[in-house]
């Protein structure tokens, strides 16, 4: 009976100094994805995004449109070109073809370190707001509650609409 009581002591303290340290971080919730989509910034940047893409894209098209073209007139004239010839015309082509991937990848690459390049001063902007909101409000803790972060259950103090205050929109 004894060991009873003392687990049950246990338990009860244990329960206790748990509930007291909960009570002493206050924690809120933000949807990170949300914000961001909401500032000025990175409309201005998912356009400057889009305008190079469409760049790329135009430049790559035109040398895909120049491959077809060049691979249709070979069709055509092979019958009446040497085996010599209509071998030198198929390398040709392969390196055409070579040039074109290379160049999406490498439109890829790029459309990705400037977006990251775009994107960083603007989460940097969006982190220093929330942290100091956070501060300000009393908070010890602050959650992402972006779609697919993990939060389950958002029950606490929304940010959002205090982080875009700060921001000024």
């Amino acid at each position: 009976m004894k060991q009873l009581k003392k687990v049950a002591v246990a338990i009860l303290l244990f329960v206790a100094a748990t509930s007291y340290v909960q009570a002493q971080s206050k924690v809120a919730h933000i949807d990170v994805s949300e914000l961001l989509s909401q500032m000025p910034e990175m409309n201005a940047a998912q356009a400057e995004l889009k305008k190079l893409e469409e760049t790329y894209r135009a430049d790559i098209q035109g040398s895909v449109e120049a491959y077809r073209n060049k691979l249709t007139q070979y069709n055509n004239e092979a019958n009446s070109m040497s085996q010599e010839e209509n071998q030198k015309r198929a390398l040709e082509l392969q390196g055409f073809e070579r040039n074109i991937g290379e160049a999406q990848q490498a439109a890829q690459q790029e459309l990705a370190q400037k977006q990251a390049e775009l994107f960083e001063p603007i989460s940097k902007k969006a982190k220093d707001a929330i942290e100091k909101v956070a501060a300000a409000q009393g908070y010890d803790y602050v959650m992402d509650a972006s779609p697919g972060s993990g939060v389950i259950v958002a029950k606490g103090k929304d940010l959002l609409p205090d982080v875009k205050k700060e921001l000024g929109f």
